[in-house]
């Protein structure tokens, strides 16, 4: 399809707030509630699993998949046969989406069961996915992904060839409408509970990875890579 969305011609502020919405302003707990840009930026960028949704036949679909993000743009990929991609190409109106990324930072166990709750970070994109034809701009998105997930991953890859290219569709949502969410502490018990014999706190989560296992017909001559052993 054409690209009909309008190529952003200036870099934002990188210190500047994305502007609330309607649609980004919480109804509860607002506080949480954040704009600020290099934030936002942050959250997205310690991720690589996001979920899009999308309204197909009517219904609402929400599906998991990579992101990778370059300045003020996130890219999503998949196969030319996935319906979210070919929605996005196939009206010069694009895909109205909305894109979710959350990090879970910790377990927050109250006195009381209606107080427990989670720490975390979550960041919420709405807006309208348009399919990328240009084919400089669709390998910047795919090695934007790889890097997403493994950073220095995409130079010690080889990159898709033609036909590769060719089964793989892109998409991207500019980032306009956007927020973040935080929770941070730890529980909010009722007064009434604190001397309850019931343990309350939290209980920190963080990723880890494990040591990489080598496939099975990988050269044993050839190491891991130093990208892999800092992560």
């Amino acid at each position: 399809m054409p690209e009909t969305e309008p190529q952003q011609t200036t870099a934002p502020d990188a210190s500047a707030a994305y502007a609330p919405t309607g649609r980004t302003v919480p109804t509860r707990s607002r506080e949480r509630a954040a704009y600020d840009r290099a934030l936002i930026h942050s959250i997205l960028d310690e991720a690589y699993l996001c979920h899009l949704g999308f309204v197909r036949d009517g219904a609402p679909v929400v599906l998991p998949t990579l992101f990778g993000r370059v300045g003020e743009r996130l890219y999503v990929h998949g196969s030319t046969g996935s319906r979210p991609l070919r929605a996005a190409g196939g009206s010069d109106d694009g895909l109205a989406v909305c894109l979710t990324v959350t990090h879970v930072d910790g377990l927050v166990l109250a006195r009381s069961a209606f107080h427990h709750s989670l720490n975390y970070r979550s960041v919420v994109v709405h807006g309208t996915a348009y399919t990328v034809t240009d084919p400089e701009e669709r390998r910047t998105a795919l090695d934007a992904i790889v890097e997403q997930v493994v950073p220095g991953r995409s130079a010690d890859s080889r990159p898709a060839d033609e036909k590769e290219l060719a089964a793989t569709a892109v998409i991207r949502l500019d980032l306009r409408e956007v927020s973040a969410k935080i929770r941070t502490g730890g529980p909010n018990d009722d007064e009434r509970d604190l001397t309850l014999p019931h343990w309350a706190g939290v209980v920190p989560l963080a990723p880890g990875y494990a040591a990489p296992v080598p496939a099975d017909d990988l050269d044993p001559s050839i190491p891991v890579p130093e990208y892999l052993r800092i992560l």
